[in-house]
C-alpha cells in the first residue's frame, strides 16, 4: 500500500462513502484517498455501528470488510439490503472462493481481497458511480420508455421497478442493471466480460465469475429454474441471454 494520493483527483460533489473496517489504521487510510478525492467519508469499526452509520448517514457507497466485531459483513450487508441500495463493495483477507460468493449473495456489488491497493479501490467505486441512473435526473425532458414485457416479468426501465405477476420484485442496483442489459437485447447473447462492461464498468478488473452469482441471485428473486430458466439463460460456452418467460 506504498500507493500516494493523486494530488489532481476528480471531485465528485456530495456523494457519500462508509468504510467500515475495524482495522482502524486501514480504515483512515481508505478514508484519506476518498477524503481526497472529493467524497464525504463517514467510519464505523464494528457491525452494529456499521448499520447505525449506515441508517444515519445515508451513503451512496459502502466499503464493508467481512471480518468485523460482533455483526460480521455478511450480516450487516444482509441488514443494509433491508432498507438502502447503496453500492456496497465487500474486502476480505479471506482467499476462499466461498466468502466471495456468500457475499455477494446477499447484495454487494463487488468485493476486494486484503490486501488491495487504495487506488484501485477509488477506481472501482467511480467506475460504479459511473453506472447511469433512473433517479440522476438533469432537469431535461427524457423519453419515457415503455416497459418490456417477457412473459409475466415485467421491466420498467425509467423507472427501475420489475413486476412479475404484477407482483414487484425487489432487486438491488446490479441485480437490476444485469436485467436491464439483457433485456435491452434480448436476442444477444452476452459473455460475462460484455456484462461486467455494460454494468461495472470497461475500467473493471477482478474475477469475472462475479457475474455468474449476481445471475444466480437474480434468478432466484425471479423464481427461474436454473436448470430450465425462462428469463436469464445460459448459453454454455458464451454466456447469457434474455429469455421470453416461456
Amino acid at each position: 500500500m506504498a500507493d500516494t494520493p493523486d494530488p489532481t483527483p476528480a471531485r465528485p460533489s456530495g456523494l457519500r462513502v462508509l468504510v467500515v473496517d475495524d482495522e482502524r489504521a486501514l480504515a483512515d487510510l481508505v478514508g484519506s484517498y476518498l477524503t481526497r478525492d472529493g467524497f464525504e467519508v463517514s467510519m464505523a469499526h464494528d457491525g452494529q455501528q456499521a448499520i447505525d452509520q449506515a441508517r444515519q448517514v445515508d451513503p451512496d457507497v459502502m466499503v464493508l470488510d467481512l471480518g468485523l466485531p460482533q455483526i460480521d459483513g455478511i450480516e450487516v450487508c444482509r441488514v443494509v439490503r433491508t432498507f438502502s441500495d447503496c453500492y456496497i463493495i465487500m474486502l476480505t483477507a479471506r482467499t476462499d472462493e466461498i466468502d466471495k460468493l456468500i457475499g455477494l449473495s446477499v447484495g454487494a456489488d463487488d468485493y476486494l481481497t486484503k490486501p488491495f491497493s487504495p487506488r484501485e479501490l477509488v477506481a472501482r467505486i467511480h467506475a460504479m458511480l459511473r453506472r447511469p441512473r433512473a433517479s440522476t435526473t438533469t432537469g431535461q425532458p427524457t423519453y419515457e420508455a415503455p416497459p418490456r414485457e417477457f412473459g409475466a416479468l415485467t421491466i420498467d426501465v425509467p423507472a427501475r421497478e420489475v413486476h412479475l405477476d404484477g407482483e414487484a420484485v425487489e432487486l438491488t442496483r446490479t441485480e437490476f442493471d444485469l436485467l436491464e442489459a439483457l433485456s435491452a437485447r434480448p436476442s444477444m447473447v452476452f459473455s460475462r466480460r460484455q456484462l461486467i462492461d455494460a454494468v461495472w464498468d470497461q475500467t473493471w478488473v477482478g474475477d469475472e465469475h462475479l457475474v455468474n452469482v449476481h445471475v444466480g441471485h437474480l434468478r432466484r428473486k425471479l423464481g427461474d429454474d436454473p436448470s430450465s430458466p425462462r428469463y436469464v439463460r445460459t448459453i454454455r460456452g458464451i454466456g447469457y441471454r434474455m429469455g421470453d418467460g416461456r
